[in-house]
């Protein structure tokens, strides 16, 4: 073992070029989601590859989910590669899709600038240096042992960044990551290249909206400003929501240390008349005015309170304040996810850490959900990580990179991973 290991490293480090060139050339496929630019051309770049190693390749439209059009087919690979022996199947997923690009940046963003040892580009951290990584990975060990045992799959997935639906949540709804098809999940996201992620907080998105009468502006008094109840509904979250959140902390191992704590963000708030031209808005009094929350908890909270804690704020404030009308909508929901920290994938993976960077790995959650949560959800599959080069932090930063060591160490680690879990009895 030890010995094919050492051709498989050798093979990882002969293919650091090939490997920065792969991963520029996924950060070329602006596949920006929404509204999901580019994904066919990407998933066809990452067929194409693939199936020059034996791979059988298969493409799954994700039809029917949110965005899903003529215009965006929600396009997914998958390359499944049987060896010649018995065992499980080792499967590594990464999503293509990555943010908008936002403001701020000092490189083209989808331009795949290579410098002192970086990859920089929209989705270099989050996750295309990963997908790329899992790539040479399972390229290198299919290449020194042809006739493993077991099957490898590697499946590049969209829509992550907006849920997931039309990705891995529409693959585990039909059976891909269930059991017998998949025994074992590597999700390559960027949570350093010395941890290994066992899962995640729950997230609660809502829409409120608050209503209120149209009147003109030079006479407030005869109108009902939603603005203002909007105000009173923040005052309460001020006052006794934050407050709350800020007493509560988690035993799941969160990083960063703050994600530790329930937390609440105010994504956006609108109100009042669009200002859609260069002249002045009309003078008008709101009538509607609507907030988007993103409340993440902890697994030692329920959903159902965390729904409840809002609402009740809410509730209150129609009895108390004269005239106050709300809605409440909700957008999302996940529950918390979290897998045994000494089950087969984790444990090959901190096993494979230590032996290739000579660390003892640090076990974490993530902040923030990804695509695990359909694996475990949907799938019922429990055996399912995330492990990939990438600092968290840089995540949909402006002028995100991904650092090349990092990324040839985490293939030989997924190469180990794997390895070894294909040795396992399904």
């Amino acid at each position: 073992m030890s010995a094919l290991l050492d051709q498989v490293y050798e093979r990882i480090d002969d293919r650091v070029d090939d490997m920065v060139e792969l991963t520029c050339d996924l950060i070329r496929f602006p596949t920006v989601n929404p509204p999901g630019e580019a994904y066919t051309p990407c998933a066809e770049y990452i067929g194409n590859r693939l199936a020059k190693r034996g791979f059988d390749i298969q493409y799954v439209r994700g039809e029917g989910t949110p965005g899903d059009s003529s215009d965006y087919p929600r396009v997914n690979v998958i390359a499944r590669r049987k060896g010649k022996g018995d065992g499980p199947c080792v499967h590594f997923n990464g999503h293509i899709d990555v943010i908008e690009v936002g403001a701020g940046w000092t490189v083209a963003p989808f331009d795949a600038i290579v410098k002192d040892g970086r990859i920089y580009g929209r989705g270099a951290c989050d996750m295309k240096g990963g997908l790329a990584s899992a790539i040479i990975a399972v390229e290198a060990l299919v290449d020194t042992e042809p006739n493993y045992p077991g099957t490898i799959e590697i499946s590049g997935t969209c829509d992550e960044e907006t849920g997931g639906y039309g990705g891995v949540a529409y693959l585990a709804e039909k059976g891909w990551f269930s059991k017998p098809w998949v025994d074992h999940v590597v999700i390559p996201e960027p949570m350093n290249v010395d941890r290994v992620c066992i899962g995640h907080r729950g997230v609660w998105w809502a829409e409120i909206e608050t209503h209120g009468r149209m009147a003109h502006g030079s006479m407030p008094f005869l109108g009902d400003s939603a603005v203002r109840h909007m105000v009173a509904v923040l005052e309460l979250f001020e006052k006794d929501l934050y407050p709350a959140l800020a007493t509560r902390s988690s035993d799941m191992p969160v990083v960063p240390e703050g994600a530790r704590q329930s937390t609440m963000n105010i994504n956006s708030l609108h109100g009042g008349q669009a200002e859609y031209h260069s002249g002045l808005p009309s003078p008008c009094v709101a009538d509607s005015c609507r907030m988007i929350i993103d409340r993440r908890f902890l697994i030692e909270e329920s959903l159902v309170d965390v729904k409840r804690e809002v609402t009740a704020i809410l509730e209150s404030l129609a009895e108390s304040r004269p005239d106050f009308r709300f809605d409440i909508r909700e957008l999302f929901a996940v529950e918390p996810s979290i897998v045994d920290r000494d089950g087969p994938v984790a444990s090959a993976t901190v096993a494979a850490i230590q032996e290739v960077l000579g660390v003892e790995p640090d076990i974490v959650c993530s902040p923030g959900t990804y695509d695990q949560k359909h694996v475990d959800r949907i799938g019922k599959l429990k055996d399912c990580i995330a492990y990939g080069p990438g600092r968290l932090d840089l995540a949909h930063q402006p002028d995100e990179w991904v650092g090349i060591e990092d990324m040839t160490a985490a293939a030989k680690v997924m190469a180990t991973a794997a390895s070894r879990l294909l040795r396992q009895e399904a």
